[in-house]
């Protein structure tokens, strides 16, 4: 049986879907991932008002890949990667909203996220400059952590909000892979809301945000995602009613490659410069923002089982952390997490 979530308060509802609203789907590729929406049209849209609503979308995550892609060599933030040691530089609106939140996680999570750690992704084959080498097999030797590791600081990085402004202070290479995608599902979301689109669920390599209810009335039900192989050994199905939220997972088993007997997942601690090396398998965030909960996701993850559910109770983070065992798996629950639970 299914475990649901709803939740806590409800902000303001959308006036309900009219009678005969039909629900409509875009989808495609981005961010070396996919994207789908679906959303509820009033009875007289035509197929040029969709395929307006889909090309809206589509320019929405093109301008987030412009301003934020670390993969993109003329994006706006990989210029500021590029930039000579200290130089201030403008950035776009949504970028440097980004940055600040970035660095907001980062400073309460004791840089166990750190927006910086660009140059520790790159070297452990995870960020834009493995595309050119070979999968790494192997880790890298102490010297080259230690190397790469003392370019990176969030700490660094000075901004002047009136200015919407960064100070690069050398060497910084900023990596915005685990909030850039939950900051384009809330993008996308506002873009539709302006549409007048008030009933729509959006997705992203995962990440979901919802708004409104579906054609019959319910919420949008959403299955919490759980490592293969997690079941009735811990990690119960459980479906959130996303109305006015957002959902991301982070995961050991999504990007990772075994040495010697030893996996090392995607997710770098940018405190030591090694992959994160506990027991914890996944961990999901309920946030009304889907950006906060794509970087707290990775926060928590890098924090492990004690230290991460003590941050996600201190800050009031809706988390669920699932610990790996010999015997499967063991679920614990934030209480702003359990607190969700019908």
């Amino acid at each position: 049986m299914n475990r649901v979530l709803v939740p806590v308060a409800l902000s303001a509802p959308p006036s309900p879907p009219a009678a005969d609203a039909r629900l409509q789907r875009w989808g495609g590729p981005t961010m070396g991932t996919s994207w789908s929406v679906a959303a509820l049209l009033p009875p007289g849209a035509d197929a040029g008002a969709i395929g307006t609503i889909g090309a809206g979308i589509q320019a929405v995550l093109d301008r987030v890949i412009a301003q934020m892609s670390n993969w993109e060599a003329d994006s706006d933030l990989s210029r500021f990667n590029r930039a000579p040691p200290g130089s201030w530089h403008a950035l776009p609106a949504d970028c440097f909203a980004v940055l600040q939140a970035a660095l907001q996680v980062a400073r309460d999570s004791g840089g166990a996220y750190d927006p910086s750690a660009g140059p520790l992704v790159d070297l452990w084959g995870f960020g834009p400059a493995s595309a050119h080498h070979p999968e790494r097999r192997v880790p890298p030797s102490p010297d080259a952590v230690q190397a790469a590791r003392a370019q990176c600081g969030w700490a660094r990085i000075e901004v002047d909000a009136a200015g919407r402004r960064a100070w690069q202070p050398g060497g910084v290479a900023l990596d915005f892979c685990a909030i850039a995608k939950g900051f384009a599902v809330d993008a996308v979301a506002r873009y539709l809301c302006e549409q007048g689109l008030d009933h729509h669920l959006t997705e992203i390599g995962g990440e979901l945000r919802g708004h409104g209810v579906k054609p019959d009335g319910m919420p949008w039900w959403v299955a919490l995602e759980a490592p293969p192989g997690a079941g009735s050994d811990g990690a119960q199905p459980t479906l959130v009613a996303l109305h006015g939220l957002s959902v991301a997972t982070s995961g050991d088993y999504r990007r990772y490659f075994d040495s010697a007997g030893r996996r090392y997942a995607h997710t770098i601690d940018p405190r030591t410069g090694y992959p994160a090396s506990h027991a914890l398998a996944s961990v999901t965030v309920i946030h009304p923002q889907c950006m906060l909960a794509d970087a707290l996701s990775t926060a928590l993850t890098v924090l492990g089982p004690d230290a991460g559910m003590a941050h996600a109770r201190r800050h009031g983070i809706a988390a669920r952390l699932l610990v790996r065992t010999a015997d499967g798996f063991v679920e614990h629950l934030s209480p702003a997490f359990a607190a969700m639970l019908a």
